[in-house]
């Protein structure tokens, strides 16, 4: 989601906590050249570092892996709990690029969230594209931070992903944000908040990338 600030689910430690959306940003009120990692014991910081070291070598977002680990210090998390925390991002991570296959580092982070916040690898699947696909990063942003307001998988899933094969841009991604998180503060079921502003948002662009063969049947027998 290409918005100035991040939104709130953007914040934290939690999975859509660390979530990159328009880029990986230091923690706030940090020296980039201060190694903040020397705050951790020896050995934590020796498995966050082997961490690092291995999503290098993977090509995986090693910025972004180190903002979970900067954050947890700058919290006073437990030494083992920021291990933790970048572990299941490195996990998540690996599964969202053998998912997707190559795709920019602000997509994969955002994958990367959408599967912890609950969705299915052969879900996130129907996203996948031989190119960087307009509108994919903002799909992922909205996806995330809907599952984390408690939409159901499936819903958030079927909505979301009609949407973009379809042609939803990025105006459109980020109106249906606002206006199902607004149903929701309003004391709307999540579920309904969205399957109403679903059927409700014209797409008039042109489809963003055919789904693999198996989910466009299924998405047709819904």
């Amino acid at each position: 989601m290409r918005l100035h600030r991040p939104p709130r689910f953007a914040l934290g430690l939690s999975l859509a906590a660390l979530v990159a959306l328009a880029a990986i940003r230091p923690v706030a009120g940090q020296d980039a050249t201060v190694d903040r990692l020397a705050k951790l014991d020896q050995y934590n910081r020796a498995a966050v570092e082997l961490m690092l070291d291995s999503a290098a070598t993977l090509g995986l977002p090693v910025s972004y892996l180190r903002s979970v680990a900067y954050e947890g210090i700058q919290r006073k998390a437990d030494g083992r709990a920021i291990v933790r925390a970048v572990r299941k991002q490195f996990d998540l991570l690996k599964t969202a690029r053998a998912t997707l296959g190559t795709v920019d580092s602000e997509e994969l982070t955002a994958a990367a969230a959408v599967l912890g916040a609950g969705a299915r690898p052969n879900q996130l699947a129907t996203f996948r594209a031989q190119q960087k696909a307009p509108s994919r990063l903002e799909a992922f942003a909205v996806w995330a931070d809907l599952l984390t307001r408690g939409v159901p998988a499936e819903d958030a899933f079927s909505g979301l992903s009609k949407l973009w094969v379809d042609g939803a841009d990025d105006a459109t991604f980020l109106r249906l944000w606002k206006n199902v998180q607004s149903d929701i503060l309003q004391g709307l079921n999540p579920g309904t908040a969205l399957q109403n502003r679903i059927r409700e948002t014209p797409v008039r662009a042109s489809p963003q990338v055919k789904p693999p063969e198996g989910q466009q049947e299924n998405q047709s027998s819904r």
